[in-house]
């Protein structure tokens, strides 16, 4: 297993009454080993080429193209910029269905590229996008579906596939959660017009910060990468407008670093999901969420429910965990179908979106990653069991 910080292992991360003397964040922060780190940036300085599309950024387009077995990867600054420079390479006009449980950044990335969204329903055992609810949602004004992979998990991938065809739609992916997982043996990266990768220092594959796209068609990867502005790195194809999209060859440095630790870190993601399912198991009220269709999850994210059963609810967890110095938190809250500017600018999907609501008020995400040790586990789910325990003890 990857070795956390030392102030976070062993007696000594804990004050007697359990609190945590240093902040548990629930982001994955891997990070390469120092002397790896200062190697790679040493070599980048000598070399002064800092950003434009520079040996390490095609360097990690190549190695995520082998690795997700994809035609083209075209690393961009975040995912959110990586978003809008999907809806313009797909030249989308008018709607776009999305889901509304999702990171307020997956809508507003429509918005930004002159876009409507329209909000859809999630699944309630899965959380992913509800393929029934896209097409009941579907109109002439409707230019495409943007889905949402969550938590390691995906969409209902085939069936989402066939509405957009049945349509003559075009699909495409926000996988910000969804490195190196698999639907049906296949990487996650392959389908749709395109999927749109995070690569944040949250997310389980870090560059610090910055993201990519994916994509299969050869006349997408040129659009994208004349709307990225990275001179010389391909044809020249019409495109309406530019963006700087360019990720640095700092990131880049980091994520090719990050990449060669992967399988380390996707197995130590899995222990640490492992490691909860045992220790939350059986509590009254508490169900942590399991992978549903992936075939392979990278465990990006904990996510629990906390029902009535539980006796207190979700915004009162988290209050007691972050007393604790665990700094849970209610993801996603609120949907973003009542976030600004949705809520006043559509406000017909205020009261549409029952499973959305449902779940914006009673999920909890608990942390995982680098910086999460096998002991701070035990004590999370010690703390949420002694606290069930405490409030059914006074009932």
């Amino acid at each position: 297993m990857l070795n956390p910080p030392e102030d976070t292992v062993g007696a000594d991360a804990y004050f007697a009454d359990g609190r945590r003397r240093t902040p548990l964040p629930v982001g994955q922060l891997y990070w390469p080993d120092w002397d790896r780190f200062e190697a790679t940036f040493r070599d980048l300085f000598a070399r002064e080429y800092y950003t434009n599309h520079g040996p390490l950024v095609q360097a990690l387009e190549r190695a995520l193209q082998e690795a997700l077995g994809v035609r083209h990867v075209v690393c961009v600054n975040n995912a959110t910029i990586g978003l809008i420079m999907a809806a313009e390479a797909l030249g989308l006009r008018g709607k776009v269905i999305v889901p509304a449980f999702t990171f307020i950044a997956t809508p507003q990335s429509l918005t930004w590229a002159g876009l409507e969204p329209v909000f859809c329903d999630v699944d309630p055992v899965t959380h992913q996008m509800d393929p029934t609810c896209v097409e009941r949602l579907m109109t002439p004004e409707v230019s495409a579906i943007l889905a949402v992979n969550l938590w390691g998990d995906c969409c209902d991938i085939s069936a989402l596939s066939a509405v957009a065809e049945r349509h003559g739609r075009p699909l495409f992916f926000d996988s910000a959660h969804a490195i190196g997982c698999c639907y049906e043996g296949a990487p996650i990266g392959r389908f749709g017009s395109m999927e749109v990768f995070s690569f944040h220092a949250t997310k389980v594959l870090s560059a610090g910060e910055g993201g990519c796209i994916t994509t299969n068609h050869d006349m997408l990867a040129a659009r994208l990468r004349n709307i990225r502005s990275s001179y010389g790195a391909g044809p020249a194809v019409p495109v309406v407008k530019t963006a700087n999209g360019r990720m640095s060859e700092a990131h880049a440095a980091i994520a090719l670093l990050n990449l060669q630790d992967f399988p380390r870190t996707l197995n130590r993601n899995h222990e640490i999901f492992a490691a909860y399912a045992r220790g939350l198991a059986g509590i009254p009220g508490i169900s942590l969420r399991q992978p549903q269709r992936v075939s392979v999850s990278n465990h990006q994210y904990i996510v629990c429910g906390v029902d009535a059963e539980f006796g207190i609810s979700r915004d009162e967890l988290v209050e007691a965990l972050h007393n604790k110095n665990i700094i849970a938190r209610r993801y996603f809250y609120p949907g973003a179908h009542r976030s600004t500017p949705y809520r006043d600018d559509l406000p017909q999907f205020c009261d549409a979106l029952p499973v959305t609501d449902r779940l914006c008020t009673t999920l909890v995400q608990l942390p995982t990653g680098a910086l999460v040790s096998d002991e701070d586990v035990e004590m999370i789910c010690r703390f949420i069991r002694d606290a069930h325990a405490s409030i059914a003890a006074t009932a």
